[in-house]
């Protein structure tokens, strides 16, 4: 439904307002974390959009430690589950208890529990238990027993994930990456960033502790604000262009592509393209969303969406060069 300019600049002056701890959590964490601005403006596009975000780098690039900072200054609940061959559902989950004193079954509730959830190296554990969190992360709840429970809100996955080129990896069934909003490629600090860190490191600098500075309940009004953030007919479309033009490449002159993708993104990802360019609206504190919003996030949210074909990948082509062919050829509005 169509705003007037009247109601947009409403909704700017409230996103002004409402958005203040973003600068606020990218200062306070800045002072932790050397470089890395990218990964964490894709957890707070995670958060705001409720969704889910899926991590992948080499270890010691500081996933961990940003993760938890920015926990730390939101005031949320945080847990870490390490993932491993020989993890099992329950104790991600919870399960049933026997109370000899009272003669019955007891939940105990496991580490899904929390606002925060970080699943290290998510690609290390069996399909039982990615199962059992296939279902926390879409339907935001758990069934232990005969009983559903409620997951906090917010409630964000952050799961890190190891390069499918090392051993004791299993890689993720589709279904479950298509429910993260955004998988981010975490790449190595730049030279000066590095040095930062070696001397922190080599000086045996203590790290400044993390202070809040923002609640939930705040994380939660600018979620709902986000929502209310204006996508343009012409922007929507320039959404559906992107995606239909992975699944349908003849129709928008990229022939070449076909032999390449053996299937296009979901419509999970025209939903979460269009969520997560309203997030990155409400980060540049702006009330409507513009065709940059969706270009600066479009790799994150379709690379994990689009399948390549044997032959792709023997040409060594990966989604991201997919990706720059059809925005090469979408009308830009």
């Amino acid at each position: 439904m169509a705003k007037t300019g009247e109601e947009i600049r409403q909704l700017n002056e409230k996103i002004v307002g409402a958005g203040y701890f973003v600068d606020a959590l990218r200062q306070e964490i800045g002072q932790v974390i050397v470089g890395q601005h990218h990964m964490l403006d894709r957890l707070l596009i995670g958060l705001l959009s409720n969704g889910h975000v899926l991590l992948e780098g080499v270890p010691g690039l500081a996933k961990t430690l940003t993760i938890k900072s920015l926990a730390t200054a939101i005031q949320a609940n945080f847990n870490r589950i390490q993932f491993t061959p020989d993890l099992l559902p329950a104790d991600v989950i919870g399960t049933l208890i026997y109370n000899q004193q009272q003669n019955e079954f007891v939940v105990r509730k496991g580490p899904i529990f929390a606002n925060f959830i970080l699943a290290d190296e998510i690609n290390r554990a069996p399909a039982k238990v990615q199962s059992a969190l296939l279902e926390a992360m879409q339907e935001r709840q758990v069934t232990i027993g005969d009983h559903t429970y409620k997951l906090d809100d917010p409630f964000l996955v952050l799961a890190t994930q190891n390069p499918l080129e090392q051993e004791g990896t299993y890689p993720l069934p589709e279904a479950q990456v298509d429910r993260f909003i955004m998988k981010v490629i975490v790449r190595y600090p730049e030279m000066q960033e590095e040095q930062l860190i070696l001397r922190h490191n080599v000086q045996g600098e203590k790290l400044p502790p993390i202070r809040p500075v923002v609640n939930v309940q705040e994380i939660l009004d600018a979620k709902s604000l986000v929502r209310e953030i204006y996508l343009d007919e012409k922007v929507e479309r320039y959404i559906l262009d992107i995606v239909f033009a992975t699944r349908y490449p003849g129709r928008y002159q990229l022939e070449k592509l076909a032999p390449l993708i053996s299937y296009g993104a979901s419509p999970r990802g025209s939903i979460n393209l269009a969520l997560a360019g309203k997030a990155q609206a409400f980060l540049n504190k702006r009330g409507f969303v513009i065709p940059e919003d969706i270009r600066s996030v479009v790799y994150d949210v379709l690379r994990h969406r689009i399948g390549l074909t044997y032959e792709a990948e023997a040409e060594n082509i990966a989604a991201e060069n997919i990706i720059d062919e059809v925005l090469k050829a979408v009308n830009v509005p």
